[in-house]
């Protein structure tokens, strides 16, 4: 694999320990997953593995926390121009995307899988989330209600609401029926009629 461009060899190593970590635990759990093993997938001595993670719970975390970064990407670039019903359903799609991810239903029933192993991990996963989540919905509600485009008085409670509207479609089915299991309408719709539902309250 070569390096990607910018990427010192360092740093180009410890991601193929991070992408190998990711998939080794998602597939063989906490418990199965080996230190050996990942070291094998990334190419990479048990030596420079632990130089990088001096235990396998400082490599759950470190996946658990690059994941989540990485998947909420797209969350964090939605807040463009438009009204307030555009900029909802931009919201809304993206979300609902990352929910239908196979890797992110992963994560969720990983970290919730090994909440009595890694209390406080599983605690900074849930911030994390709600940082890069509901800290959008938030910031994108008050955006718009500042602007006059929404009446909202409680803007948690409002960005709760949308968010609920979005995760039980797609995230929770998920959980249900399996992480490569997909809505039967599409999540572009999911998110229009969920945004279609919101704006009927709070439209100004």
């Amino acid at each position: 694999m070569g390096e990607r461009e910018g990427e010192t060899r360092t740093a180009r190593k410890r991601r193929d320990i991070l992408d190998s970590g990711r998939e080794i635990f998602l597939n063989e759990g906490y418990a199965g997953a080996g230190m050996e093993m990942v070291a094998r997938s990334a190419a990479v001595s048990t030596a420079t593995l632990y130089a990088h993670f001096p235990s396998k719970a400082d490599l759950f975390a470190a996946v658990v926390d690059e994941a989540v970064t990485g998947l909420t990407a797209d969350l964090r670039s939605t807040r463009d121009h438009g009204d307030a019903r555009a900029r909802l359903t931009q919201f809304a799609v993206a979300l609902g995307r990352f929910y239908c991810e196979p890797l992110s239903r992963s994560l969720f029933r990983l970290v919730t899988a090994e909440r009595r192993r890694f209390a406080e991990l599983a605690d900074r996963f849930q911030a994390r989330s709600r940082q890069e989540i509901g800290g959008v919905a938030l910031a994108l509600i008050k955006e718009l209600a500042d602007d006059g485009l929404l009446k909202v008085d409680d803007p948690a409670s409002a960005a709760g609401q949308l968010l609920g509207m979005l995760e039980h479609p797609t995230l929770t089915m998920g959980l249900m029926a399996g992480d490569e299991t997909q809505p039967q309408r599409p999540v572009d719709t999911i998110g229009e009629e969920a945004v279609e539902t919101f704006l009927a309250r709070y439209a100004a």
